[in-house]
């Protein structure tokens, strides 16, 4: 069962085809760069990869582009329906769903909560169902998996007006790849699936991680938005509050001058100011830049701090599993947070975790309770599996649109 999966960013269209059964990845690629003059789609079909201009397109020739393409490789008319990435969902949703005028409109709401992101997941909803009609549309949820965290981890300790009338409260976000990389760790390390605790550490340029006991989200670090939790590419991780009413008043600004130095000019880029990708700062410290080594260092910190708040939730460790782009690759990174992890009886198996644990099912540690390992995430195939379900729950129901 093929499902194309969309992701509709600000300035990029992501897609692929997948089947929701055996994870086959048909075609995939990447609009970027649009309403620019350097506008151009990238294509990866059955191992072979080309481009095609689209300067000065905006989203909906990017999806025009999608659909032609589709077209070409036989696969238009062979979807069973189309799964979009909805980042935030508040607390309206704990679980993907069926796209009807009443989920878009619920949808629209929650743009006050994620209003860099909501309103082009909007749009690509839109534009789909106008280019793909007929075509089942379904909604998967960034924040959807951590809904089935309690009161006293998504809770701030702030007047509870706040949290009863503006909805200021901790959702947690990357829930596609947590709940894929928990499922995938559970099969792939041997794990209890009806007993398990489980640490899942999603570090790519955006990061967090999550504490999942028997399947469900306990807690997590990013909160309110994404900006909130461990030291990321060009995200300060959670800070004083106060820094930033201390900023505007040293740089003679304004708050939103603050945040978004908060989101686009901290993180990896603005400790070691020269770069906010891992590899980059790996090649820099071992050529005695200091402040690239200082950002790994405080990189690394951050994620131990955090994995170990995660073990409160969960009561116990069984395994710490790395995952995204710098904790499926990043040796280096994983050695030094088991390192920091040791008292928790983490011992590194350093040629398994050279290889990335591919001799031993992702395993990277020479203990086996707890154990550290790898799990490479697969939020497209998340996000097929989930629509395919949603779909095939409708039809069950005679129609209804079952969430």
């Amino acid at each position: 069962m093929n499902v194309l999966v969309l992701n509709c960013g600000s300035t990029s269209v992501r897609f692929a085809v997948v089947h929701s059964s055996n994870g086959h990845e048909h075609v995939s690629g990447t609009a970027q760069h649009l309403g620019t003059p350097q506008a151009m789609l990238e294509l990866q079909h059955e191992g072979r990869k080309r481009s095609r201009p689209l300067a000065g397109g905006d989203h909906e020739a990017a999806l025009r582009a999608v659909v032609d393409v589709l077209r070409e490789v036989g696969l238009a008319d062979r979807m069973l329906g189309i799964g979009h990435r909805v980042v935030h969902g508040g607390a309206r949703f704990s679980g993907s769903r069926f796209i009807t005028p009443e989920v878009v409109a619920k949808i629209e709401e929650c743009v006050h909560l994620g209003p860099l992101h909501n309103p082009p997941n909007l749009l690509g909803i839109r534009l789909a169902q106008q280019l793909f009609p007929g075509v089942p549309q379904v909604a998967v949820f960034d924040t959807a998996f951590h809904q089935t965290m309690p009161p006293r981890a998504y809770l701030y300790a702030v007047p509870y007006e706040w949290f009863e009338q503006h909805e200021v409260r901790r959702y947690g976000f990357h829930g596609t790849s947590h709940h894929y990389v928990s499922l995938r760790a559970v099969s792939q390390l041997g794990l209890d699936p009806d007993d398990h605790a489980i640490v899942t550490a999603h570090l790519g340029n955006g990061c967090s991680l999550a504490a999942v006991r028997n399947g469900k989200s306990l807690d997590t670090t990013m909160g309110l938005t994404p900006l909130d939790g461990v030291v990321m590419d060009t995200r300060s991780g959670s800070i004083d509050p106060s820094i930033i009413a201390h900023m505007k008043t040293s740089l003679g600004c304004d708050a939103d001058h603050v945040m978004d130095e908060l989101n686009k000019s901290s993180g990896l880029l603005g400790l070691s100011g020269l770069s906010a990708d891992m590899l980059t700062l790996q090649r820099a410290a071992e050529g005695g830049h200091a402040r690239a080594a200082l950002a790994i260092d405080k990189f690394c910190h951050s994620v131990a701090k955090a994995a170990a708040g995660m073990t409160v939730a969960l009561g116990r460790l069984d395994a710490l599993v790395f995952t995204g782009g710098i904790g499926e690759n990043a040796a280096q990174v994983r050695a030094q947070v088991v390192e920091l992890l040791g008292f928790t009886g983490l011992v590194l198996d350093p040629d398994a975790n050279a290889s990335h644990g591919k001799a031993l099912c992702g395993r990277i540690t020479r203990t086996t309770r707890p154990m550290a390992a790898v799990v490479a995430t697969n939020e497209e195939l998340m996000i097929a599996m989930d629509t395919a379900e949603v779909i095939e729950r409708t039809q069950a129901s005679g129609g209804r649109r079952a969430s």
